[in-house]
């Protein structure tokens, strides 16, 4: 007999004993309580159900069955679907999926106890100490985190992958993600452009200092300010703060959501059959950002937003790849391995020795810019299109760029 089971029955063998000296008036009913431990209230209580029940009435109703345990098939079901398919998956993440893809109506905390009780998973650990983290921004498109992080995301895929995540600063929300072979220039301007596109402007863009975010004169050291990558000279143009981080710890956000994803993303492109870039970043966007936020975004401090539109649409020329070039002899630019022809223009006479601006958009195509005006289009392979309306850049992008060229000493583009 188990201990609960030996209390129990000397529990009612006091009360009998007490509650017979109490009705032979040997005891009061405050001192019968005293001997047992318990209020005259209670003893009245226990009194009363023993007149109306007998010893039945004393049992401790704590040790009946409740009428709302969990039925003993749906724990072992619920076991079994752990172990045959979701072997590995958090206790939430693992309930989540119950109640989305297998009828389950029991409740989180039942769930995990059993979990526990069959030696599935184990409770976590005691967590360190707490630290003060760095105040959210109150309002939506004050600051975006950049970050991505190398990890085996797609199942049965060899080797890893990139997951490049822009995330918002006060509500944690992801605004893109997408899996490239390796980050670099163009998964990062992928990130601000599809950000842009969909909310418009934003102030600050918080990134670590990878060498396709800033230039770092010495290793270790604080980055440059005036020499500038193509991220960096796309984010001034558009007068969006880069902010760079110098430890890890810095970027706790982003760090902490991709503890997240990499426990999740892993086993839900299994769960959905995914396993290849293609097919995961469209899931992305269809399936997965939304789910995401709707369980791990928080409110913003403040209503309203701090994203601006832009009305002139200058973000599409500016999150591009721009490299200066001087136009050869034969009034050719060289890019890459292509040799880009220049048309004929009522400009000048020819473009020998000028100097000009190309921009490799993303989907390859390039264009050739003197000053603001756009002189020819390419395609992938350097063949020249057939000319449209004429496209000058626009006010604000003109201005960055005489900015940088007089930063760096070069020629600023007039008009």
């Amino acid at each position: 007999m188990d201990r609960a089971r030996i209390h129990e029955g000397i529990r009612r063998m006091r009360f009998t004993d007490v509650l017979g000296r109490s009705e032979r008036s040997e005891l009061s009913q405050m001192e019968a309580a005293e001997l047992l431990g318990i209020s005259e209230r209670t003893f009245r209580r226990w009194r009363d159900r023993h007149r109306d029940t007998g010893l039945p009435g004393l049992d401790d109703r704590r040790l009946a069955p409740s009428p709302r345990r969990a039925p003993v098939a749906e724990i072992e079901r619920m076991l079994g679907l752990y172990r045959d398919i979701y072997r590995g998956f958090t206790v939430k993440h693992f309930h989540e999926q119950l109640v989305k893809r297998h009828n389950y109506t029991l409740g989180y905390t039942v769930t995990k106890l059993h979990l526990h009780r069959a030696g599935e998973v184990h409770a976590a650990t005691k967590r360190s100490a707490h630290r003060k983290k760095r105040p959210r921004r109150p309002m939506i498109g004050m600051m975006l985190h950049q970050d991505a992080s190398t990890h085996a995301w797609l199942p049965g895929a060899a080797g890893k992958h990139d997951l490049v995540v822009t995330m918002e600063d006060a509500t944690s929300a992801i605004y893109s993600m997408f899996l490239v072979d390796e980050e670099g220039t163009a998964s990062s301007l992928r990130g601000v452009r599809e950000v842009v596109a969909k909310h418009g402007l934003f102030c600050s863009f918080y990134t670590d200092r990878g060498s396709h975010y800033f230039f770092t004169p010495e290793a270790g050291g604080p980055v440059s300010r005036t020499v500038l990558t193509q991220v960096g000279r796309a984010l001034k143009q558009l007068g969006i703060e880069h902010i760079a981080a110098y430890s890890p710890q810095a970027r706790g956000r982003s760090e902490r959501a991709f503890l997240t994803l990499q426990d999740r993303l892993p086993k839900e492109l299994k769960l959905a059959g995914i396993n290849t870039v293609e097919a995961a970043n469209r899931w992305f966007n269809e399936t997965y950002i939304a789910e995401h936020n709707k369980k791990f975004a928080i409110d913003a401090e403040q209503e309203g937003s701090a994203f601006v539109a832009d009305a002139m649409g200058a973000w599409r020329e500016i999150l591009c790849v721009q490299e200066d070039r001087m136009v050869g002899n034969d009034n050719t630019v060289k890019w890459q391995r292509l040799s880009l022809q220049l048309p004929p223009s009522r400009l000048r006479t020819h473009f020998v020795k000028a100097n000009v601006r190309v921009h490799e958009y993303p989907d390859a195509t390039l264009a050739v810019y003197w000053g603001p005006h756009r002189l020819a289009d390419y395609d992938a392979t350097g063949v020249m299109v057939p000319p449209g309306p004429q496209v000058a850049v626009s006010e604000l992008s003109r201005m960055a760029i005489a900015s940088r060229d007089g930063m760096q000493g070069g020629p600023a583009y007039g008009t």
